[in-house]
């Protein structure tokens, strides 16, 4: 029998759901607008490169004119989504300030030709944007976490168009194995907002579906649970280049524009020698051509390393899409040897190299329906789930908390390698 007490928590409820919608409306529109802005920045600097290959030769320059920046606003020790993560728990506060610096970093970063992707300074920026709004609507503390949240939801659907996937991942990389389920209203009302918006003005996320796959039979699943292993193995290797990067850079030159410097000159000397372009930015063209079959055997390895030099050595951007490039590449390269369908198993290495670096399985499988279609779904959650089981305790953000075992349901509450 409901009684008035149970009447007072609907009441309550409901106005916290209206309240959250309308924030969440409001959220997602400005950081959806934001992202817009930030997308066409991006797509302009990325072909602006393209057209004129005397720019990479600014690396360098570019490197020096980031750590400039940095400096000029006092940040000493960039600590990028790692500051996000913290500030959901509760740990530190992200000024208003690293909105504007990411957004121009990252552009300057793809201008001059870093390896490195978009997706991650998005989180940066959503979250500070966010979290700027919980401090104009007087939000008390466990408010502005979700607030958080909802931002860098709203920035990663804008940007990338992957609105499911965008809903779940803030929730889910913040800390694996406990979902903030208060901030699931909030976030897919952002994401879904920003996502409209971003339409609207003609951003579309990427797909790349996956149409010809092949029954789902023994013999098959072997072999992409093989894949899924290695891509384990990749994601664990992927994050430690990405984490030692930075130190050995800082061995090497202690003063961080001379550290920029070198590391931009590094990266144009690399792509001097290799003579291609595909290695620059976030590497969207080369992710596609390996879907349809086209790739190079050392492709996925040359990428972690470029991506490790760029970021370690100070530029800006996201580690996410070059773990797509890295798993599109190793994934299609295995599809060569083993004679499987190279796009599903260029599809199945994706998702199973981001879910390794993220520990993020729900989001991945998200992502993967969203890219991929439903056709090869199961192939897409074996690979997830033996990718997230077999990577460990490794990531791509020290700040991230993995709360419950992934072998065992044991209460473990530590921080990724």
């Amino acid at each position: 029998m409901l009684t008035k007490e149970d009447g007072k928590e609907f009441l309550e409820n409901l106005l916290g759901m209206v309240k959250w919608i309308v924030f969440a409306g409001i959220t997602g529109t400005i950081v959806g607008l934001v992202g817009v802005v930030f997308g066409t920045c991006m797509t302009a600097a990325t072909q602006y490169r393209g057209d004129h290959d005397w720019v990479i030769f600014l690396l360098p320059l570019g490197g020096v004119l980031i750590i400039g920046l940095y400096h000029l606003f006092r940040v000493e020790k960039p600590r990028g989504t790692n500051l996000v993560l913290a500030a959901i728990h509760a740990e530190e506060e992200i000024p208003i300030y690293m909105a504007p610096l990411i957004f121009v970093a990252t552009v300057v970063t793809h201008f001059v030709g870093g390896s490195a992707g978009r997706e991650g300074a998005a989180l940066q920026l959503g979250g500070s944007i966010g979290n700027q709004l919980g401090k104009w609507f007087r939000f008390d503390d466990r408010d502005k976490r979700v607030v958080v949240m909802c931002g860098m939801s709203a920035a990663f659907s804008a940007l990338f168009g992957t609105p499911l996937a965008a809903a779940i991942f803030p929730m889910e990389v913040v800390s694996v194995g406990i979902m903030h389920y208060a901030a699931l209203v909030p976030c897919v009302f952002a994401s879904i907002v920003a996502s409209r918006i971003a339409l609207a003005f003609g951003m579309h996320g990427e797909a790349f579906p996956v149409m010809n796959v092949p029954e789902f039979s023994a013999g098959n699943l072997a072999w992409i649970l093989l894949l899924a292993v290695l891509c384990a193995v990749i994601s664990i290797l992927f994050c430690l280049m990405l984490h030692e990067a930075g130190s050995l850079a800082q061995k090497l030159f202690s003063n961080p524009y001379l550290r920029a410097a070198a590391g931009g000159a590094v990266i144009l000397a690399v792509t001097l020698v290799l003579g291609t372009r595909d290695y620059m930015g976030a590497g969207i063209p080369v992710i596609e051509r390996a879907m349809e079959g086209d790739v190079q055997p050392e492709a996925f390895f040359l990428k972690m390393i470029l991506t490790a030099i760029t970021l370690g050595c100070g530029f800006k951007g996201g580690e996410i899409v070059p773990s797509f490039f890295v798993g599109a590449t190793f994934g299609a390269l295995f599809g060569q040897l083993t004679g499987m369908p190279m796009a599903l198993c260029a599809a199945c290495g994706m998702a199973s190299v981001f879910c390794g670096v993220t520990n993020c399985p729900i989001s991945t499988l998200f992502i993967s329906f969203e890219m991929f279609g439903f056709e090869g779904m199961l192939y897409y959650a074996v690979a997830v789930s033996i990718s997230y089981m077999a990577s460990g305790y490794y990531g791509l953000y020290h700040d991230q908390k993995i709360m419950y075992s992934k072998v065992k349901t044991e209460y473990i509450n530590r921080r990724t390698k």
